[in-house]
């Protein structure tokens, strides 16, 4: 057990108030120093539910279609100036030395996502699309249908950014804290921007209010949430939703599904739920019907799982 510091101070630097002595504290839920402890951990996670919780009550956001997609994907523009600098920085690095090798691999790695910029405008009409189905859904008093994404930037800036065009759907970003990106993408609406700390609760409150997905060509945070939340509905955690892949060639080329099946680890069921497609229209009818079927015959794929 720690002793008390044996510090004359301890018994110095007291406050006054109207003329009367009295020991200076701090009320524990104001004490920042606690609450960033290892102990308070647990009150921070609850921070991490029930202010989301609130927020998204409060806001009127009950459903979702969730976008995930790389970040590392610029649009077209952008990728040409990215591209057109980092060149200019390879020819001013001096060759053998540590920044060449490092503008040299920023180079090749932009050259290998070249091929995603194609779907920049493809992501944004699709957002963009249901964006404004979900608002006519609300009118009709149905249950309003908004886009979210992880927050990032790349393809995932522009679902955002589709989304934020149609005036009254709601641009959700769920973003996560880490070291290379400094805040959620500008086509995040202000009062729907979340910033998690946890993994784990970022996960839950995008998977619980998720009534379908479309995932783009991306990296291991796609796989992740993909695989995720396909694992929720098939173990019955997770209502029924529509899975949507867009870009035939990227996911049937990473992904060998009819090999899952053949193996036996998963069930044809499992990957029969994935429906592919490289059409914007294809991927929106899919969608919107799958979800305004479910309603109709009053199953539970657009009810947000309670817990």
């Amino acid at each position: 057990m720690n002793e008390l510091k044996k510090d004359e101070n301890q018994f110095k630097n007291k406050i006054v108030v109207d003329g009367e002595t009295y020991t200076p504290t701090i009320k524990a839920y104001k004490n920042f120093d606690f609450l960033m402890s290892g102990g308070a951990r647990p009150i921070r996670i609850l921070c991490e539910y029930y202010e989301p919780l609130t927020r998204l009550e409060t806001l009127g956001i009950e459903a979702t279609i969730l976008f995930f997609a790389s970040a590392r994907a610029h649009s077209p523009e952008k990728h040409a100036k990215v591209v057109a600098q980092t060149e200019k920085d390879l020819a001013a690095a001096k060759e053998g030395t540590p920044e060449h090798t490092k503008v040299k691999a920023d180079l090749l790695r932009l050259q290998r996502l070249k091929w995603m910029c194609q779907f920049h405008k493809p992501i944004r009409e699709l957002a963009k699309k249901l964006s404004e189905w979900g608002v006519k859904r609300a009118a009709q008093d149905l249950k309003k249908v908004s886009v979210c994404s992880g927050g990032g930037p790349g393809l995932m800036e522009a679902a955002n950014k589709g989304a934020s065009e149609v005036k009254g759907s709601g641009s959700v970003g769920m973003g996560i804290s880490v070291p290379y990106q400094k805040g959620l993408n500008p086509g995040v609406t202000n009062d729907l921007g979340f910033l998690f700390h946890y993994f784990f609760t970022r996960k839950y409150w995008m998977a619980n209010i998720c009534h379908g997905l479309v995932a783009f060509p991306g990296g291991f945070g796609t796989m992740d949430e993909l695989f995720e939340i396909m694992t929720l509905v098939q173990t019955g955690k997770h209502p029924d939703i529509p899975f949507v892949l867009f870009g035939k060639k990227f996911w049937n080329t990473v992904v060998n599904w009819d090999c899952l099946v053949e193996m036996g680890t998963v069930s044809p069921r499992d990957v029969e739920r994935l429906y592919i497609t490289d059409d914007v229209e294809d991927a929106f009818k899919y969608i919107t019907s799958y979800i305004d079927k479910s309603e109709t015959a009053n199953k539970p794929a657009t009810s947000a799982p309670k817990n």
